[in-house]
């Protein structure tokens, strides 16, 4: 695989031919190798379009190696911060949150119980966000979900042909313009039931920036890594 250097660091890359007859598009993917995309029919020097865009590459790759896992044995992720995990062996099991101190006191007998004590405590939450935030904003929509609910599933948010939304039990680890990102994602499938152009069309006319969102998006790594938004 090709590489270039960013200063001291050497990161891969793979050339990609896309489907715009004008554009070559780069960018960081979850691994952070970089995929560059080439415009259809066009012959384009790879290598010069990399150094002319080092400056943005280089800014690119500092924002996102910044992002780290939702859970990790020693933090955890909430509302896009990251949250010390602080163990304190005792009987029973519970997980109390301090937002101001930037840590979570996990009280257990069983350090394996962490991540179950976490998985509670975001269903709750994730739960709480994803009913009140579809309530506010369905009606700009204009679409009326025939539920909605959270829940172990394989990506950050789904919705069925019946209007049923769904969204995962780590949504709240996300921060809220990701996390509105992925509800208005769902919504407007309501609307529009494919990924197709009529698709983003609607979802650009209430969230402008969803490229940007759904890219940083890609680079928040959940407890068991879940697919983009269905």
């Amino acid at each position: 695989m090709p590489s270039l250097y960013l200063g001291a660091r050497r990161i891969d890359y793979a050339v990609v031919r896309g489907t715009s007859r004008r554009y070559t598009y780069i960018r960081f993917r979850p691994d952070m190798t970089l995929e560059v995309i080439l415009p259809r029919g066009r012959v384009v020097n790879v290598e010069k379009a990399l150094r002319d865009r080092s400056v943005w590459l280089q800014a690119e790759y500092e924002k996102f190696s910044k992002i780290r896992d939702v859970l990790a044995d020693d933090s955890v992720m909430y509302d896009g911060k990251l949250l010390k995990v602080v163990f304190s062996q005792s009987p029973g099991d519970s997980l109390v949150s301090d937002l101001t101190k930037g840590e979570v006191v996990v009280h257990t007998s069983e350090r394996k119980r962490f991540r179950e004590l976490v998985r509670r405590w975001f269903l709750k939450e994730s739960s709480a966000y994803a009913v009140r935030k579809v309530a506010e904003m369905a009606p700009r929509l204009g679409v009326r979900p025939s539920k909605v609910d959270v829940r172990e599933m394989g990506k950050w948010g789904y919705c069925t042909r019946s209007g049923r939304l769904s969204f995962s039990w780590q949504l709240i680890a996300l921060p809220e313009k990701l996390r509105e990102y992925v509800v208005l994602h769902e919504l407007t499938h309501l609307r529009e039931f494919n990924h197709s152009s009529a698709f983003k069309r609607k979802l650009a006319a209430f969230c402008p920036d969803f490229r940007e969102r759904e890219k940083e998006l890609n680079f928040v790594t959940p407890y068991n890594r879940l697919a983009p938004p269905g």
